[in-house]
């Protein structure tokens, strides 16, 4: 690391792996303030099914990039990189040290690595078309036309799919062939968290979630943007959506939201290990195992 570049701090890990707590703790005890890297913590009026900070964790430090936009109104991988990337230049103007934290694997890369996706507008008719089609017929379009893409997204990834697909009927090229690193101007130290109890963990903030009224938002949500909102597929969301239809009930729902979040849990720790390379927390006190590796780099 060239110690005269600023720092940033990214804790990465999994869903449920308890970032958010020990983010806190890290920004307190070094003096400043955290960026959130989450794809869906993005979007006002989603906060019980994204597990987003709540207003009593937000107050306790200052965080970034939370409820950039409507839900209506999604942000491609392009628009929130150019978004974070002028909030961290701008706090790192005022902080020699900020914090990034999330489990966002691609979005939190385009921030450490400078990966830098297409600049391709939103193509409005072929969404529609494509949203016609079934998940399944989907990704097998997106294996003909960019194997690497599609290697790299799951099918049940609906909207990463079609972006995709989008990129390459726009430009004629392979989204996964665009994307260039152009490395940011700031030191990066990743830390990543993967407690052994992850099932667990997972298991119980679920059950919390439906608890505090993870369909009622999912009522909201419908009331205000409509029932074929994309983000209404994602995990959580789609089974509390199916309890509203009556489609499944209570105990079902539950069971699902858990089965999918694990299986996300297991495509994120691959996706780190791959991708990144985190000093790993394994003791007892990540804080203190955490500000260790903190004051190695800044002396």
């Amino acid at each position: 690391m060239q110690p005269n570049k600023p720092l940033v701090i990214a804790l990465v890990g999994p869903t449920a792996s308890g970032k958010t707590e020990l983010a806190i703790e890290i920004a307190n005890k070094i003096k400043t303030n955290i960026h959130n890297v989450d794809s869906r913590q993005i979007y006002v009026d989603m906060d019980i099914g994204t597990a987003k900070p709540t207003k009593d964790q937000q107050q306790q430090v200052p965080h970034f990039l939370i409820d950039l936009s409507l839900p209506s109104q999604p942000l491609n991988l392009h628009k929130f990189h150019q978004i974070a990337s002028a909030s961290i230049e701008k706090e790192l103007g005022k902080k020699e040290i900020i914090l990034l934290v999330g489990g966002s694997g691609l979005y939190l890369q385009s921030l450490v690595s400078g990966l830098n996706p297409p600049a391709v507008p939103p193509q409005e008719f072929l969404r529609t078309q494509l949203h016609k089609k079934e998940k399944i017929e989907r990704h097998n379009l997106l294996k003909c036309c960019d194997p690497n893409a599609a290697e790299k997204i799951h099918p049940e990834d609906t909207i990463r799919t079609i972006r995709a697909l989008e990129v390459f009927y726009a430009t004629g090229k392979m989204f996964s062939q665009q994307r260039k690193l152009d490395p940011p101007p700031w030191r990066v130290l990743e830390l990543g968290l993967n407690p052994s109890n992850l099932d667990r963990r997972i298991q119980g903030r679920t059950e919390e979630m439906y608890k505090n009224g993870l369909v009622e938002e999912t009522e909201d949500l419908i009331f205000k943007y409509g029932n074929n909102l994309e983000l209404l597929k994602t995990i959580g969301y789609e089974e509390a959506r199916s309890i509203i239809e009556e489609r499944i009930n209570y105990e079902e729902a539950l069971e699902i939201t858990i089965k999918r979040t694990c299986q996300l849990a297991k495509r994120q720790k691959t996706w780190f290990r791959n991708k990144h390379n985190p000093k790993w927390l394994n003791k007892e006190n990540p804080l203190i195992e955490a500000l260790d590796y903190i004051y190695e780099v800044i002396g």
